[in-house]
Order: structure tokens, then C-alpha cells, then sequence
């Protein structure tokens, strides 16, 4: 696996920053090409499918998830959002998939399930807006993959290690580099897209209520969803990060370290500690008995 995007850009001069990353799968786990696009065209359909299966009925165990994409959803449709159509589709689609993670539905962890709708809600909205085939959306998953490789092998993708940035941080990252690559974007492009992404969200606490992935984890799928198309744009607007792509990871890495425990998923400090947070950690588990 890449210990770098340098290492990636490095190799891609011979292909593409997407061949580059599928090369090294196929070495890493011993597959052929095909075997290894079949597995990756495969993912992407089952973010399709977990998009298309979303019940906006369902409420999670815990009644504190659940029918806020449909509610989405009407807004969008009745053009009540302020952001647009686009941008509105892909809080839509995020929300809905994070909703559909808490319900105990099927999704993919992109990199985790707290951050499973970041980059499906790009990608698949993307693919509805623009009409991208199926095979550009899989070359798109490879150029996320790569970059969330590195982020996992220089610093960590779980909450509990470095805190929400290292799960919607690097989600959005990943996304923003899939976005890069579709619109036409160099290899170097794609590795600033990824830093503008992630410096956006260095620091972002992990504070579940209760120490569920429910609140506030599937609203920040929304803004790490948003910030990857804001932060790809950027870049294909002719906008660098000032500090190196490797060196941002690194910069999360360190914060991760010295955030506090309490700041890393277990659910004792931040909105988790608030009255409120407080008032739902008690409540839970006779609200929870009555449910069953």
C-alpha cells in the first residue's frame, strides 16, 4: 500500500493516479485487473443499491434517527432549498444514507459506517446529474480508495484514534479526490483537492449522544459531503493547498494525537456531555426496553 499521494502521483507518470491505485491492489492482494474492477463495480453498486432501499419511514432503535432525508427530499422537490437542486441532492442522499446505517441497514463503510454517506452522496449524485457511466464512477472509487490508503497508513480513518476528522475528514478527502478525477483533473489536482478537503475539517471532534453513530454523525456526512465538491472546485479553479497534501495528513495525525480522549468516540465530552446529550444517555435504555 502507498505510505504517500507523492508515492501515487510518483507512480501514476507511467498511467494514471486511478491505474496507479489498481495496480497496487492487484500486487497487494494477489488478483488480476478485472477481479480486482469486478470487486470495486461491485462496491459502487451496492452504494446504489443502499441509495435506492432507503426507507424514509424507518426511526432507529434509539429514536433518534431516522425520516430526515425524506424530509430532504420533499424540500428539494417543492424547491425550497437555498442551496439548489445539486447541492440538495447530495444532502439528500448523504442524510439518507447515514439514516440507513442507524436503521441497521446494508451500507458501505467509506472509509467507516459513521461517514458512509460522504461519498456515495458525491458519487451518486454526480452520476444522476452528469450522466457518468458506471466504469468512470468505478475509476472514481479507486481514486478515493488511494487516498484513503494513504490517509490510513499515515495517520488513522477511525473516530476512536483521532477523533470525527479522521472519519468525515477523510471521507470528504477521498471524495473530493474522486470529484477531481471525474471533472478532468491532474494527479496533482486530485492530492490538493484531497488537503482543501481535509484541512477544512482538521479537528472536528468525535461527540456521539449516548455513543451512538446517530447525532450529530449523519448531519456532519452532509458537510463532508459538501466540502469535498467545494474543495474540488477550488482546485480545478487553479487554487493549491499552501501546505503540502502528505503534510496535511500528518497535520491530522498530530491533532489526533493530542485531541483528549474524551473528544474520540467515547461519548464523554462535546454534544454528548451537553444537558441535553446528558438528558438522552439516561433516557435511553428504558426508552429502548419500551421499543422492543
Amino acid at each position: 500500500m502507498y505510505k504517500s499521494l507523492e508515492e501515487i502521483v510518483s507512480a501514476a507518470e507511467k498511467s494514471s493516479f486511478y491505474e496507479a491505485v489498481l495496480q497496487d491492489d492487484c500486487k497487494e492482494r494477489g488478483i488480476e485487473k478485472e477481479e480486482s474492477k469486478k470487486q470495486m463495480r461491485a462496491m459502487y453498486e451496492a452504494m446504489k443499491n443502499a441509495d435506492d432501499n432507503y426507507d424514509g419511514t424507518l426511526v432507529s432503535a434509539s429514536g433518534l434517527a431516522g425520516t430526515d432525508g425524506e424530509k430532504l427530499a420533499k424540500a428539494r422537490m417543492e424547491k425550497k432549498l437555498l442551496c439548489g437542486d445539486f447541492i440538495g441532492l447530495v444532502m439528500e442522499k448523504a442524510v439518507k444514507m447515514g439514516e440507513s446505517n442507524a436503521c441497521m441497514k446494508r451500507i458501505v463503510a467509506a472509509p467507516t459506517a459513521g461517514s458512509c454517506g460522504v461519498l456515495p452522496a458525491v458519487l451518486l449524485s454526480l452520476e444522476e446529474a452528469k450522466g457518468y457511466s458506471i466504469e468512470q464512477m468505478t475509476e472514481a472509487l479507486y481514486v478515493a480508495a488511494g487516498i484513503g490508503g494513504v490517509i490510513a497508513s499515515r495517520a488513522f480513518i477511525a473516530g476512536a484514534a483521532g477523533g470525527c476528522q479522521a472519519e468525515i475528514g477523510s471521507a470528504s478527502a477521498m471524495a473530493a479526490g474522486a470529484v477531481t478525477w471525474l471533472a478532468g483533473g491532474t494527479e496533482e489536482q486530485i492530492c490538493h483537492a484531497a488537503a482543501l478537503a481535509l484541512k477544512s475539517l482538521l479537528g472536528l471532534a468525535c461527540d456521539p449522544v449516548a455513543g451512538l453513530v446517530e447525532v450529530p454523525c449523519i448531519k456532519r456526512n452532509v458537510i463532508g459531503a459538501v466540502n469535498a465538491l467545494t474543495a474540488s472546485d477550488m482546485v480545478m479553479a487553479g487554487i493549491k493547498s499552501y501546505i503540502p497534501p502528505d503534510e496535511v495528513i500528518d497535520a491530522m495525525r498530530n491533532i489526533g494525537r493530542n485531541m483528549p480522549s474524551c473528544l474520540k468516540e467515547t461519548g464523554e465530552g462535546g454534544l454528548a456531555v451537553t444537558p441535553t446529550g446528558m438528558q438522552v444517555k439516561e433516557k435511553l435504555p428504558n426508552f429502548m426496553e419500551e421499543r422492543k
